[in-house]
């Protein structure tokens, strides 16, 4: 199989490969997230190195459009471009923004705005040409409001402050045992995974999401998002607002209540983008060849 067609989205804690032999998606395959801000080439091109699959379909591979969280600049880019050069060494490689790959999977022919709420969060206008953003992302100090890293953060700060309702404070120390304030500071400021890190503790805040705390923390943290990277679009109370990843899916209800506070439309939420992803791609790539 020759003239494959590699497309990747990667968020910051999973990457997802599909390769495409024309409209036909042959093989797939999962590396952790790569995100340039963190990972160096060396360490990209090792996670490649270690993937059977990717070192299989390597040397078939002749186009890749690679789409991930922290390549919203040309350096960071040329950074992801260099690493995947000297993997797949033969392949034409495009490198653009995890939030393109967001604007892209959900388009269904009208101007919306496409937000991401995973590891982290990010929001754009686009009109099927042209992805626009008001307000850059902030990254998981400054910003990333509503996102799993942020919910995280919300969790071990309430935990160690003594916050949490009794049943919870137990249930976090039976699941994570040996948690101390010693270990996390360690995770969170002497690591490089550490917004991963703090999107982690996400499945078990959905385990208790139904309790007042966390009730209170999801309806203050999606409300931030759509303060911060939403609302500040001209016109947004006329356009869908579509979404992607794992925190907009498994809290569909708690995001649309938010919505309709806002008078705003929920659009689709797409868990994994990458097939949807793909088909727009590909039907740009035909376009151009």
């Amino acid at each position: 199989m020759k003239n494959m067609i590699l497309i990747a989205e990667s968020g910051s804690t999973k990457c997802d490969w599909l390769f495409y032999q024309g409209n036909h998606c042959v093989s797939e395959t999962s590396t952790a997230g790569f995100n340039p801000y963190f990972h160096s080439e060396e360490w990209m091109i090792e996670q490649m190195r270690f993937n059977p699959q990717l070192v299989e379909m390597a040397h078939r591979v002749s186009s890749i459009y690679f789409f991930g969280a922290g390549c919203s600049r040309e350096d960071l880019q040329q950074k992801v471009h260099r690493a995947l050069n000297g993997f797949f060494s033969q392949a034409q490689i495009c490198v653009d923004h995890d939030l393109t790959a967001a604007a892209y999977a959900t388009y269904n022919g009208k101007t919306a705005i496409s937000c991401i709420l995973g590891t982290g969060s990010n929001a754009c206008r686009f009109n099927g040409n042209t992805v626009y953003s008001e307000v850059p992302s902030l990254a998981f100090i400054l910003g990333d409001e509503g996102s799993g890293s942020y919910f995280g953060k919300q969790l071990l700060a309430a935990f160690f402050y003594k916050q949490l309702p009794k049943q919870i404070s137990d249930d976090l120390r039976t699941e994570y045992p040996g948690i101390s304030v010693d270990k996390i500071v360690k995770k969170v400021y002497q690591t490089t995974h550490a917004n991963v890190y703090l999107a982690s503790f996400m499945p078990f805040i959905y385990r208790w999401k139904s309790s007042d705390l966390i009730q209170g923390w999801l309806r203050k943290g999606f409300q931030h998002f759509l303060d911060n990277q939403v609302l500040c679009y001209q016109g947004v109370q006329e356009m869908p607002i579509h979404f992607v990843g794992s925190v907009a899916k498994f809290f569909e209800a708690e995001l649309e209540a938010t919505l309709v506070k806002n008078n705003l439309e929920m659009g689709q939420i797409v868990k994994q983008p990458a097939h949807a992803l793909a088909r727009f791609v590909l039907e740009q790539h035909e376009k151009r060849s």
